[in-house]
């Protein structure tokens, strides 16, 4: 057999945070607050950022690292229920060549500490890609600067 071309891969990521559903939800639709917490490093320079938070809008985000490599995340909001949960399909791209293809549900439940978040991607991984393992890490990571967003 040859060796495959895509890996499918689907992970869920839980994580709890000290303040109401609402709240981290907020972090979400405005372009300033998901800019800090979503694209904004060190290791990074933002080449561009823009997003139409609404069912059928879209986000782009274009970064390039220190070491010159460009990044392209593109989404289309596909479903969106405030306070509740936020579902996206995106791709990324390093360079000209696109990289995987993914369904993403970001879900905001409430607890007694304030709030779960619980984020699902069922991804589509091509030759030279990143992989589901790294994406998992990678939005692990992600999930730092929230916590420092909602920390204001």
């Amino acid at each position: 057999m040859k060796e495959r071309s895509v890996i499918h891969s689907t992970f869920v990521i839980e994580r709890g945070y000290p303040v109401p559903p609402e709240r981290v939800y907020a972090a979400f639709p405005d372009p300033a607050k998901k800019r800090r917490w979503f694209a904004e490093g060190e290791e990074f320079e933002i080449e561009e950022f823009v997003m139409d938070f609404r069912v059928g809008g879209r986000e782009r985000a274009r970064f390039r690292s220190t070491n010159g490599m460009t990044f392209t995340n593109d989404t289309i909001y596909l479903d969106i229920l405030p306070n509740r949960h936020t579902v996206i399909a995106f791709t990324m791209s390093v360079g000209e060549k696109r990289i995987s293809s993914s369904q993403a549900t970001v879900e905001f439940l409430p607890n007694e500490e304030g709030t779960d978040l619980v984020f699902t991607e069922q991804g589509a991984f091509f030759e030279g890609a990143d992989g589901p393992q790294m994406r998992e890490q990678g939005w692990r990571l992600l999930l730092e600067p929230l916590a420092k967003q909602l920390a204001r």
